[in-house]
């Protein structure tokens, strides 16, 4: 069938579906226990931003809020080591940031300067929630659209629970540690699909070619041809992403590390998702040549060239 050195992935797809399955069931089951850990964007309670003239030591700052009873406040640099965001979900006092300030002011001998004091209400978290979900829906649904018109509709099934399955186990992730879900990880999640929704096509793409131009071989060899010639591309691509994204976890701080940590993740599960979820799918629903064969025309109609 082809020279090229040739992967058995489908030899191991009841494997893949097993792992897959434990992954989901874990994911789900830790969303319905421990759900997800909304950040403030999502819930509601108080924006403090202080300035400091020097950078201050970040723990010192938390311990300090601590003692003064601020259990849950969140500290992080905003824009420049001197610019503190904290946040915080207790009820608003117009007068928090005067407290906060005078708690961190005490034992410093640098001038500290209150930069903003806001309230994020719960009626904003709650319609961010969801339109958040509602964005995730629509991007599904219109990823199978898409590759319905530009594949088949076995793809179409194929591509949607690929990208199903890998933002559940990034949500199952977040929800299983409780790392702090607010609008910058709902963004690596949206771009998550897209990532996993490239590789899908390139994948989907070699497929329907070698269903079309390789006469030998079953469904499952000619899976087997179509993974291997990706599989290069789909690595490079990859570790390539990781390398930026685990730079970015690393020393990007507090403020993007939900948003890398999202994307590592996805990125990690979408280059699996693409290799074995979506062939899975497609081979559990028979796919053939078949139905991939374009449709003869009748004599005297012109004949579309597109793929």
């Amino acid at each position: 069938m082809t020279t090229e050195k040739i992967y058995n992935f489908m030899g191991l797809r009841k494997i893949a579906a097993a792992f897959s399955i434990a992954l989901l069931l874990i994911s789900i089951g830790s969303l319905a226990i421990n759900g997800l850990k909304f950040g403030l964007d999502f819930t509601g309670g108080s924006l403090i931003e202080v300035g400091y003239q020097q950078e201050p030591d970040l723990n010192g700052i938390r311990d300090k809020l601590e003692n003064a009873g601020y259990d849950d406040a969140v500290v992080q640099t905003f824009g420049s080591p001197v610019d503190i965001l904290i946040r915080m979900g207790v009820a608003h006092d117009p007068k928090l940031g005067d407290h906060v300030l005078e708690t961190l002011q005490s034992g410093e001998t640098q001038e500290l300067t209150l930069r903003r004091n806001e309230f994020v209400g719960a009626q904003v978290g709650e319609e961010l929630r969801e339109q958040g979900g509602l964005g995730m829906l629509l991007a599904l649904f219109m990823v199978m659209v898409y590759v319905a018109f530009r594949f088949q509709l076995k793809f179409s099934v194929a591509s949607v629970t690929a990208l199903a399955h890998d933002v559940l186990i990034v949500l199952g992730f977040f929800s299983l540690f409780q790392f702090d879900f607010d609008l910058t990880v709902l963004a690596a999640i949206l771009a998550v699909i897209g990532y996993s929704l490239n590789d899908t096509i390139v994948v989907s793409d070699r497929i329907r070619e070698n269903f079309r131009k390789l006469r030998k071989g079953d469904a499952l060899e000619i899976m087997n041809v179509s993974l291997s010639q990706t599989l290069g591309r789909t690595l490079v691509t990859s570790l390539t992403t990781l390398l930026v994204l685990v730079a970015l976890a690393v020393f990007g701080g507090e403020m993007i590390f939900g948003f890398a940590i999202a994307l590592l993740v996805g990125v990690c599960v979408g280059t699996y998702s693409s290799i074995y979820v979506a062939a899975n799918v497609l081979i559990l629903m028979g796919l053939t040549k078949e139905d991939l064969i374009p449709q003869e025309k009748p004599e005297g109609e012109e004949v579309d060239e597109m793929p």
